[in-house]
C-alpha cells in the first residue's frame, strides 16, 4: 500500500459546490457511489499531469496572490480590532 498522507484543503464554497456537482454527476454516469474525496482526488491527479502550462502557472500565481492578500488583511485584523481603511 502506497504511503497517504492527510491534507487539510481550504476552498471557497463556488469550487465546493462545483466539485459536489462533479460527485454528483460522476455518480449518475458511473452508476458507482463517487464522493467529494473521489473528485478531489481525480482533479489534483489530472491537475498534476498540466503542471509545466503557463495556464497552469498563472493559476498557481493568482492563487498565491490570493493567499498574500487574506494573511495580509487578516494580520492588520484581530479578533478586537476593526479592519483598517
Amino acid at each position: 500500500m502506497p504511503y497517504e498522507a492527510k491534507v487539510l484543503l481550504s476552498l471557497s464554497q463556488v469550487a465546493l459546490d462545483r466539485a459536489r456537482v462533479l460527485a454528483g454527476r460522476a455518480t449518475i454516469t458511473l452508476k458507482l457511489p463517487v464522493s467529494l474525496q473521489i473528485v478531489l482526488r481525480a482533479l489534483i491527479g489530472e491537475g498534476l499531469e498540466g503542471a509545466a502550462s503557463p495556464r497552469f502557472l498563472a493559476e498557481v500565481e493568482n492563487q498565491a496572490k490570493s493567499v498574500r492578500r487574506r494573511r495580509r488583511v487578516a494580520g492588520r485584523t484581530g479578533p478586537d480590532r476593526e479592519p483598517h481603511s
